[in-house]
């Protein structure tokens, strides 16, 4: 399995980026997919995840309102659309693959995910 992210890079403060992340491997439209940061010296948090099918979706509460996950199963694709951007927003930011397909409830665990893509820098300058 191999996750590919992208669209990273410096943001202003009250601005948008969208990240994107391309997946292969594994059968993307039965897999939960969700993006997590880090912060530099900080764990690697939750930030928002999609349901299989796209019809549901959950975010950490630092992001809701601003953020929003989307998939695209034709295309193996996640996106993550980053508006409103804060200088806390800055981080290096993961996409990540659920360990389990056909999965009824979205899980926000950094444990449930078991193919991480490589990161992409997110810097929001203020």
């Amino acid at each position: 399995v191999q996750l590919q992210a992208s669209g990273g890079g410096l943001g202003q403060a009250g601005g948008s980026l969208r990240l994107s992340c391309a997946a292969s491997g594994r059968t993307f439209s039965t897999y939960d997919m969700g993006w997590f940061r880090q912060a530099p010296g900080k764990e690697r948090d939750f930030v928002a995840a999609i349901s299989w099918r796209g019809g549901s979706t959950y975010y950490a509460d630092s992001v809701k309102g601003r953020f929003t996950i989307s998939r695209d199963n034709a295309k193996n694709t996640v996106y993550l659309r980053m508006n409103s951007l804060k200088s806390e927003d800055t981080a290096v930011y993961y996409c990540a693959i659920a360990g389990r397909p056909y999965t009824s409830v979205i899980v926000t665990t950094r444990s449930w995910y078991d193919y991480w893509g490589q990161g992409t820098l997110v810097t929001v300058s203020s």
